[in-house]
């Protein structure tokens, strides 16, 4: 592969209302990084809620016609749309490892990801198919039929720039609503590019909008009462805070949390391979995932075993600027997530665990100012110490160590997260018996990051969801549609006379 070319634009970010690129109205501007350099790139122009009215009276204009387009005539622009990023992937990339910080081939993963359930959503008209029920009762047939919401929103977070809002417009816009995105304020400038892509597919004006902020914007949203339905990704504590105001405001919403991530090792597990996954998944992107590996559950004695390759692994990460193609770890989003981190850092040395690797004070040469940290690694980590239970979101590994199988399960299920989890090991019961009693929304059996395809939903149990249905998938559907049944006959089969009962068969 070629060296990739990096992303230098300075202009300022700004909305995307009916089809065209508009500032916002407060006259407030906030630094966007560049991670790396820990230098200021560009600037982001934030929105006031007249800018959210804007953009929702765009969407609502637009929404009859969008509805009543065929499903098959949405579906064709959004192949359009799928030919076009993957034209466009790599600068996309770029712009997610010069906003984000993560190496460059981990944001072309993440452009590929997003694109999976673009490619899911080009499937609606066989998704939107209702039931059809002939003769239900005398004369009368009965069907079922799924139809759009109107204007939806979602709110997405700095980690996943182009993917988690592939998670969520794709499969509204096909589904016939119109959409208004609240991108991250830290890495926005992806929003943009995917709406003039969009436009060039052919969506018309109204349909896809984007309106950059912070938290003007997301409460002018979740209260506007022509918005009738918001997807969120982000922390815990955000998702809890927009899962009660929607529930206020009558609104449906998808609240997606926190986590805390476990790999359960076992004894009899290939530990060549269990360390590469456990190092992949807990220091790739620098830790920034919500499927992140942050907890190692080592069993018995395979502990022994494995700390010290992880400790000669952690030590060698190649840490550089995410644009060199041999990076494995580029620097975390903010200088304030960097300064979060090594509190954390600082506190798992306080509470007693043993710090094996330290990345505190990590430097690139190069880069003295870019927002790095290296990979860390703990080892002896109780559970009510604050490294175990609270969220990092960043390069910190905490091993915890446990006599048996019963133990990890038990450890696992009683932490308030239940995002992801995984466990490794070659016995085919050992596997069965997690799968089944582990109490987490996704599982992997020798998958480090068990994140679901396109068709089967992204989602996790407790804190790490607020809501009912999980993202994409046949229940991304469900939630961007709702149900209605239609039971229908002809005069010539309507007995004659008053009918004071309730119908049967």
């Amino acid at each position: 592969m070629s060296a990739p070319q990096p992303y230098t634009d300075d202009q300022d970010v700004v909305n995307y209302i009916n089809g065209v690129r508009v500032p916002g109205s407060s006259g407030r501007k906030q630094d966007v990084f560049n991670p790396s350099a820990g230098a200021v790139a560009r600037h982001l122009v934030m929105s006031t809620a007249q800018d959210v009215d804007a953009a929702v009276a765009a969407a609502r204009k637009a929404a009859p016609a969008w509805a009543d387009t065929p499903p098959v005539r949405r579906a064709r622009i959004l192949n359009r749309f799928l030919a076009l990023m993957q034209q466009h992937t790599d600068a996309l990339a770029a712009m997610i490892t010069a906003e984000h910080g993560k190496v460059f081939t981990d944001a072309q993963g993440e452009v590929a990801r997003g694109m999976d359930v673009i490619e899911f959503a080009c499937g609606i008209p066989q998704l939107l198919k209702g039931g059809y029920t002939d003769q239900v009762a005398t004369g009368i047939d009965n069907w079922t039929m799924r139809q759009p919401l109107g204007v939806v929103a979602g709110i997405t977070p700095f980690n996943f720039p182009c993917m988690v809002p592939c998670w969520m417009f794709p499969v509204a816009i096909a589904s016939g609503n119109t959409f208004i995105l609240k991108p991250s304020e830290r890495d926005p400038s992806a929003s943009l590019l995917m709406a003039d892509l969009l436009k060039q597919a052919g969506l018309p004006d109204g349909v896809f909008n984007v309106v950059q902020g912070d938290k003007v914007a997301v409460d002018a949203l979740i209260e506007h009462p022509d918005v009738a339905a918001v997807s969120f990704v982000g922390s815990t504590p955000i998702a809890h805070y927009i899962h009660e105001r929607c529930a206020h405001f009558g609104k449906r919403v998808q609240a997606l949390g926190g986590a805390k991530n476990h790999m359960v090792i076992m004894p009899d597990a290939d530990l060549s391979r269990a360390v590469d996954a456990l190092v992949g998944a807990a220091y790739g992107s620098a830790g920034e995932r919500c499927m992140a590996i942050s907890v190692g559950v080592l069993v018995g004695s395979v502990a022994d075993r494995i700390v010290p390759l992880l400790e000669e692994r952690a030590r060698s990460l190649k840490i550089k600027d995410g644009m060199n193609l041999d990076a494995e770890m580029g620097p975390v989003v903010t200088c304030q997530a960097k300064e979060r981190i090594e509190n954390y850092i600082e506190a798992g040395v306080q509470e007693g665990a043993e710090l094996k690797v330290d990345g505190r004070g990590y430097k690139v040469p190069g880069h003295d100012d870019g927002f790095y940290v290296g990979g860390t690694l703990f080892d002896r980590v109780k559970p009510d110490m604050s490294i175990y239970r609270e969220e990092i979101f960043g390069p910190v590994l905490a091993c915890v160590r446990v006599d048996d199988f019963g133990q990890a399960v038990e450890l696992i299920n009683k932490h308030e997260f239940a995002n992801g989890v995984s466990c490794f090991t070659s016995d085919g019961h050992i596997a069965r018996e997690f799968a089944r009693r582990i109490h987490v929304g996704m599982v992997g059996i020798n998958v480090p990051i068990p994140v679901p395809m396109a068709w089967h939903g992204f989602g996790g149990w407790k804190r790490s969801l607020f809501g009912d249905t999980h993202a994409f998938g046949e229940e991304g559907v469900r939630f961007y549609t709702r149900q209605k049944s239609v039971m229908q006959r002809w005069p010539e089969s309507i007995s004659k006379g008053n009918e004071f009962v309730m119908p049967t068969v």
